[in-house]
């Protein structure tokens, strides 16, 4: 079976800072992988290049058999909305929407709206009952679990969490990675991007980057 992602010695330079040092990687449908490495590590720069926000400098990047690295940026916002769901430390929700609505708008930028949709959307994360309430009247697990519907609604190839349990507290940190590990059963190709060692032990392989480069990688079993 073919990658699902293919990065083939990306390197990444900001004038003469090596983000990224000629990094290669594979990662086959279905498979958990966190993404590990102190600060300044080039995780984050990672992140941005799997997640179409950003191009490396050199270098090739492949999803799900589509060549990203020479796209514009429209390609590859257009590839970001039809093929990763994003789920962010920050949330990033609307703050006058309600759960719905915030979870309707990523339906909107991809094709069309479809409440009944949406909702079960949030029903699959455990908010059908919050769907009507405001950012401001969630906690903080229930906005993480608003972008984790947002981030299923259009059913994407990968699923890219950058520090989903950052601010979380411990049960509502366990409810997330509960979700998590049921998209995982359910064949869901996961990336996580943690700092967290607790975090990156839910996933069957894990990288470590320092200084732009990969220094370790395992599967589950070598741990």
């Amino acid at each position: 079976m073919s990658d699902i992602l293919k990065i083939e010695d990306v390197s990444k330079i900001y004038g003469p800072l090596k983000a990224l040092q000629n990094i290669n990687l594979a990662v086959p449908p279905g498979q958990w992988l966190a993404i590990m490495g102190p600060s300044g590590s080039g995780k984050t720069t990672l992140m941005n290049i799997i997640g179409c926000l950003d191009s490396p400098s050199s270098g090739g990047v492949i999803l799900d058999g589509m060549e990203l690295a020479n796209l514009s940026r429209a390609e590859l916002t257009g590839i970001r909305r039809e093929a990763i769901g994003l789920i962010f430390q920050q949330f990033h929700l609307v703050s006058y929407l309600t759960a719905l609505e915030n979870v309707m708008v990523a339906q909107y930028y991809h094709s069309m709206v479809d409440e009944d949709e949406a909702l079960a959307a949030l029903d699959r994360v455990g908010l059908a009952a919050r769907a009507r309430h405001l950012p401001r009247q969630l906690s903080g697990g229930e906005q993480q679990r608003v972008c984790i519907a947002r981030a299923l609604i259009n059913h994407p190839k990968i699923i890219l969490a950058d520090e989903p349990t950052g601010n979380l507290d411990e049960s509502n940190e366990s409810m997330v990675m509960d979700i998590l590990h049921s998209l995982h059963r359910q064949g869901s190709t996961i990336v996580v991007v943690t700092h967290a060692p607790e975090v990156a032990a839910h996933a069957e392989r894990i990288i470590v980057l320092e200084h732009g480069r990969i220094v370790r990688d395992q599967v589950s079993g070598d741990r």
